[in-house]
């Protein structure tokens, strides 16, 4: 006689049995603990939202490609018979705040290697506050970007002087503004003005400046 299918139900700890893989990865995730929250019907099918614990041992290397890939890495859909029931090891508030350090961790990862560069430029600074990220921009560029440089603007312009395709000389980093962001300091022709680098592409697609700043303007841009 068969074994009858494991009885869960909503809110139940359960632990997955040895030998199991991820369903998408194909990794191993034996021992990984979360809570059932939901039952699909005719019960073969059981989300499980992964617990704060199994969260912080998770591999980067997997959070890094899911959210590159668009998929969810805090939770994931088993068979019954892959899971036990276990004791819970956390709270459920627990999970919350390990899923807020996680995602701000891994704010930009959707991005793959350019996500990851912009993490590097923001290190640990809080990604909600625009300002603090902003002045650690201008910080940066000012250091690392060769002066002058010839680039071009990117964006279509309301108001101002300048518009789509102008070709201008970069001279050096104005400002921080707490709404367009790196305020840059250039020059077309004869005259200077003082500009959003936001909305400029370096021409020189072989420099270090290009990579530099198209970084910025993608993170300007997913801010």
């Amino acid at each position: 006689m068969m074994n009858a299918k494991p009885k869960f139900s909503i809110g139940d700890s359960v632990i997955v049995k040895a030998n199991v893989k991820d369903p998408d990865y194909n990794i191993k995730i034996e021992g990984w603990q979360g809570r059932v929250t939901e039952i699909f019907e005719k019960g073969n099918l059981i989300s499980i939202k992964w617990d704060s614990i199994t969260l912080e041992n998770m591999p980067a290397s997997l959070i890094d490609e899911c959210e590159e890939e668009g998929f969810a890495w805090s939770e994931t859909y088993l068979n019954p018979t892959e899971l036990e029931l276990a004791e819970p090891r956390d709270t459920e508030n627990d999970v919350e705040k390990k899923l807020e350090q996680l995602k701000k961790k891994y704010a930009y990862s959707f991005l793959g290697k350019q996500g990851r560069q912009i993490k590097e430029v923001l290190g640990e600074i809080n990604i909600k506050d625009d300002w603090d990220a902003m002045k650690t921009w201008g910080n940066y560029l000012e250091k690392v970007l060769n002066f002058p440089f010839e680039a071009e603007v990117s964006e279509a312009q309301d108001y101002g002087p300048l518009d789509f395709g102008d070709k201008v000389k970069i001279l050096e980093i104005a400002d921080v503004d707490d709404l367009y962001g790196v305020i840059v300091k250039l020059r077309q022709g004869k005259k200077i003005y003082h500009f959003p680098l936001c909305d400029l592409d370096c021409l020189d697609k072989e420099s270090k400046n290009y990579q530099l700043v198209y970084d910025y303007a993608v993170w300007f841009a997913n801010r």
